[in-house]
């Protein structure tokens, strides 16, 4: 009888949302520099940190380059004694001519609209699409999770890239994306195996003990 062959292990992918900034909720930031995490963002990270560092087999953290990614990820690093690994596929989405744009001024745009109901349809002026974004996420999530399989990684990013990673896992449309909500500082987990990815949690902003493929 033939020997059947071991399933390759699960390799977990824990994202984190970047904590509160200044501008979080008022101004779409994008790609521009210069952007801290507030007091508030900074306690959010601590708090991220001490619950990541109690779940087993983390073997890297990962961080989109912009300051405040690398802010949050920087005590989540530390608590898991590890260095913060910068990656580009983690950015945020190339806003292009709105980055920085008030969001009460965007909204008033009939280009809102789409971004809403039809953002795989949409791309930003002199930026992304949303399906560049989706696609540049997804693939970056594969190529680190390849160098850690079996165990588990970090990817500190931004909230649509979070949520476009959430909607492919789920198999879910990336016209329905913008129905995920991606808190400040919160943690959502997906299982990734040969059978394809299992999602264990999204947003979660308490307690990660449980998170865990079954």
């Amino acid at each position: 009888m033939p020997r059947r062959s071991k399933q390759p292990p699960f390799t977990v992918a824990l994202y984190v949302r970047h904590g509160r900034t200044p501008t979080t909720g008022a101004v779409l930031p994008g790609r521009a520099a210069g952007l801290h995490l507030s007091d508030e963002g900074r306690r959010q990270a601590e708090g991220a940190a001490g619950r990541i560092a109690a779940l087993p087999n983390i073997a890297a953290v990962y961080a989109s380059p912009l300051e405040r990614a690398r802010e949050t990820a920087a005590p989540i690093a530390k608590a898991l004694n590890t260095k913060v690994k910068v990656d580009k596929g983690l950015l945020e989405c190339d806003f292009g001519d709105w980055t920085g744009a008030s969001l009460k001024d965007l909204m008033k745009l009939p280009e809102w609209k789409t971004v809403q109901r039809y953002p795989s349809g949409f791309r930003f002026p002199n930026g992304e699409s949303f399906t560049e974004m989706q696609g540049r996420i997804t693939a970056t999530a594969t190529r680190l999770r390849a160098k850690h399989e079996g165990g588990a990684i970090v990817l500190v990013s931004h909230a649509d890239p979070i949520k476009a990673a959430v909607a492919d896992a789920l198999g879910t449309h990336l016209d329905l994306f913008q129905r995920i909500v991606i808190s400040p500082c919160s943690v959502t987990g997906i299982a990734y195996g040969s059978e394809g990815p299992a999602v264990l949690a999204v947003n979660v902003v308490g307690d990660l003990t449980e998170l865990q493929p079954s």
